[in-house]
Parts: structure tokens; sequence; C-alpha cells
């Protein structure tokens, strides 16, 4: 404002205006201004060129400039902040998730720098974890209840009391015994368990599902027995009187917990199990979905994301190096897609870091059947420093459906057969059923058991070769057990074998 006053004969109230436009940057009126801070030193004598440049450096200053007291507050801060972070690195970032717990975007954007940063976050307990985040030793940090969405302050704070008066919970009915139902009703709890909250109160998450109506009902039950003063049908109140007494009240109460718990289930696939904790924490916490396509992304990509975003950037403040940028191949989960302008950015992840793709606007229409949110691509294209974002960006050529080329390029798949398992007969008419629903294909299928007195691989003929479909592998699993499934691709710039013919060959 002095400058404006000194320099441009403006009166304390002009320049005042003067402030206000540019600190709300609109360019019709910054024009104007323009023109009355050039005729204003003109008359004092400052030729129109050095005008202009002084104009243009308190413009500049006015995007984002401080005043020495203001700056050295924020010099004081980052250097606090930057010493917690350096010394103090799970407290810090624990902190730093605990403030923001309630913008799942931010929290998402943390659990990232966490994993730069080679700390482990492990997921939500109701048995170890609190409403904030905490830090275990020195290198994790346990998942806050309070950033689980669809789960309230009131219900974590009573599940955690309960928990402290009286101990961790034991299994699902013991959760619902113990709890106000009505505080924590069926929608928290769906919730707790598909963010992997309740993982340690049964054996999966798919059992767990499958018990929650039964467990609920005896504990609603055990809740109105103790509000009307009496014991319930199964003994699971106090009882007072004999040892026999006693002990017909312990053996009632198991068998009707045994009826809560019921029949243990398959896992739900890997697909299903993130999807659930994507809906309630805003991210994949115990999985990618690329991670069943890294070996073929080993093969068909030319650099892991991790790798290419922890590259130095260049040198000398030039803005591109290889040229026209460097030609790179990369594969992941399209995590977010923002228009700019003509322009298309695709967050692309695949399980060691994030990069931005950028895809002008023929080149999106060309693929944006395929350039979705949460599709598994493969992106080929030039990969350039962004000094303006201060990081790197791959300029797209062409976008292909990562789960198609793995079909495309699958070999062989590799089934681990399950030891004692009784059901045997069972299991292989179940394993036939699958593998005829899609056949013909490129793919032999090889079955390896390994076993107290045997062990060996059977190599199943070509009227059993398979296409190896997402869908394929992940019913594979559901049948045989988690990691049970290897695909085998083919090396580097094979080309894909043709389908088979019905009668395989």
């Amino acid at each position: 404002m002095q400058i404006a006053q000194r320099l441009a004969g403006y009166t304390l109230g002009g320049a005042d205006l003067l402030r206000r436009a540019m600190g709300k940057k609109k360019p019709e009126e910054m024009a104007k201004q323009r023109a009355v801070f050039v005729s204003g030193a003109a008359a004092r004598g400052i030729e129109e060129r050095i005008a202009n440049a002084i104009f243009d450096q308190m413009e500049k200053f006015a995007g984002y400039g401080f005043n020495k007291s203001h700056a050295e507050a924020y010099a004081l801060v980052s250097y606090q902040t930057a010493y917690l972070k350096a010394h103090y690195p799970a407290a810090f970032m624990a902190a730093m998730l605990s403030a923001d717990m309630d913008h799942t975007d931010k929290v998402v954007t943390l659990i990232h720098e966490c994993e730069a940063m080679k700390l482990k976050v492990r997921r939500p307990d109701v048995n170890t974890s609190l409403y904030e985040f905490t830090v275990e030793g020195d290198s994790a940090i346990l998942y806050g209840l309070g950033a689980v969405r669809g789960v309230g302050r009131g219900a974590v704070e009573a599940i955690i009391a309960e928990r402290e008066a009286h101990g961790p919970f034991t299994s699902l009915a013991d959760l619902c015994r113990r709890v106000d139902l009505q505080k924590i009703n069926r929608r928290v709890l769906e919730a707790l368990l598909r963010s992997g909250s309740l993982d340690a109160l049964g054996p999966n998450r798919a059992t767990l599902m499958h018990r929650l109506p039964a467990a609920m009902q005896l504990g609603d039950q055990n809740s109105k027995a103790h509000e009307a003063g009496q014991n319930d049908l199964f003994g699971l109140g106090p009882v007072p009187g004999s040892a026999a007494a006693g002990e017909r009240s312990a053996g009632h109460a198991e068998a009707a917990v045994a009826r809560a718990e019921g029949p243990v289930l398959q896992e739900w696939t890997e697909a299903v199990r993130l999807a659930g904790e994507r809906e309630t924490l805003g991210l994949y916490l115990t999985g990618h979905p690329a991670k069943p396509f890294a070996p073929l992304l080993a093969r068909i990509a030319s650099h892991w994301i991790g790798d290419l975003v922890s590259e130095r950037p260049p040198a000398g403040g030039e803005s591109a190096r290889f040229g026209g940028g460097k030609p790179v191949t990369v594969g992941g989960l399209v995590d977010e897609v923002k228009k700019r302008g003509t322009r298309f950015i695709l967050t692309l992840d695949d399980g060691t870091g994030r990069l931005e793709v950028q895809l002008f606007e023929d080149v999106y229409l060309k693929y944006r059947d395929i350039a979705v949110k949460d599709a598994l691509v493969v992106v080929e294209g030039l990969l350039r420093f962004d000094e303006f974002n201060d990081g790197w960006r791959i300029t797209g050529r062409t976008v292909a459906d990562l789960r198609k080329r793995g079909e495309q390029q699958a070999r062989s798949i590799l089934l681990t057969w399950p030891q004692d398992r009784s059901d045997t007969a069972a299991l292989q008419g179940r394993l036939a059923e699958l593998l005829a629903a899609h056949r013909p294909g490129p793919c032999t299928v090889v079955i390896r058991y390994c076993g107290s007195g045997a062990r060996g691989e059977l190599r199943l003929g070509t009227e059993w070769m398979v296409r190896a479909s997402s869908e394929l592998r992940e019913s594979l699993e559901g049948v045989l057990g988690r990691g049970s499934v290897e695909v085998a691709y083919a090396a580097p710039g094979a080309a894909p074998s043709p389908p088979l013919s019905a009668d395989g060959r």
C-alpha cells in the first residue's frame, strides 16, 4: 500500500482497493489498477517500463507473500514439524492422521506418506485401537476406530469403555452381549467388520458376516433379560446358588454362544475383501487389486511406479530429460480421474507408488471406456518431470486393460492342493466345474500336491486348458484357499497364444 501511495499517488483508500483487487485476483480489475498505477507513476517521473515491472512484482507477491513477522512464524512451525517428523516419525504421522481423520481424502494421502517413510499402518482392531491413530513401537501406527466410515464417536467410546472395564472381546457374540446395541447397531458392526476391525473375533470376515445376525439376536436377548432383572433362558446372566447350578449355567452359555457362532465359511475373495476396506477406510489397507498381477507387470512393464517417483528430478532447472521424454510402460489401478481443461489426469497406483498420467483429449476419447476409476490398466507414454507440480508425470499414448492383457499373456496356472482336507471328492468335483466353465483357452493347468507321504505335480491334458481370467483365479482361490493359485506369463515380446478350438487343438 505504501508503494502505491509513494510511487503512484494513491490515497489510503485507493491503495486499499488495490490490495483487495490483488487479493481477489480479478483480471479485469487488475488491468484497471495497472493503468491507474502506471499513469500515477508517470506523473512522478517514473518510466512506464519501470512502473510496469514494479506492478508485476507487487502482483506476484500478492499471490502468496508474507511480511517478515508472518514469515518468521511460519519458519518456526516448519522447523518444529520437520524436527518431529525426522526424529519421531511414527508419533508425528499418527498425530497428523488423527488431526485429519474426518477427511478421508487427506487420510489416504497421509497413509501413502507413511508407506514412503517405511512406517507400517496396521488395520483397526476393536481390542487394541483407540478413537485416534496411535503408535505401536517405533515404526508402526495403529489405525484409529474413529476413522472408519459409518462409526461415530459414541460407538467407539462405548466399545473402549467396555473393553477397559471388562477386558478384550473374545468373539463376535461376546462383543454383541457386552455392548449397547442401541449405540452400536448393525450398520456400525458391518462397517467395523468390513474394515477389518473385528478380524480378531473370528476365523475370517465372511464367517463373521454370516454369524452377525445370530450374535446380535443373542446380545439383544441378553440386554432385555438384564433390564428385566432376570437371567435369560441360556443362563448368560449371573446365576446365584450352588456350584452345580453354576456348572449348568456355564454349559448353557457355551451352547448358546456356539449357536451364535455357527459354521466357518470360506473367506471372501480378495476383490470383495478389499472393496469392503475401500468402502469403510477410503483405501486398500491389507492388499492391493494390482497385487495378483505383479508377475505380469514384472514382465510387461518397464518400471514399477515406486522406482520412477523416487528418481531425482533433473538438475539445472531442465524441464525434461531424454529428449522429448523417457519412454516407459507402467500398470496399476486408476485411483482417480480428473479433467483439467482439455486434458485428463489419471492417478495410477501399482502398490509401490502413485503417479499422474496425463491424457490429451484425443487419446482419452480413444480409451475412455478403459481409463475409468478403479480400472486396472497398462499405460505406455513419455515420462517427464513437471516443475509446476514438482513431480514426475507420464504423458500417455496408449492405455490397455490389464486384466485382458493378463488373460492373453497367461501360459499356465499352478494350483496348490490343500492338505488335510476330508472332502477330497467334493473338492475335485468343484474344481472340475470351475475349470470346465473357462475352457477352451491357452493355459495349461498344473496341480501341485505336497503331503506327509507324497509330493509332486500333475499336469492336466490339453482338453483342460483354460482362459486365465480374473474370475477363474478368484473362484479357484475361494475353493483352494488364498495364495493357492499362481499364474505364469509369456516372456516379454512373446505373442499371445490364440484361443484354442472346442476340441482343444
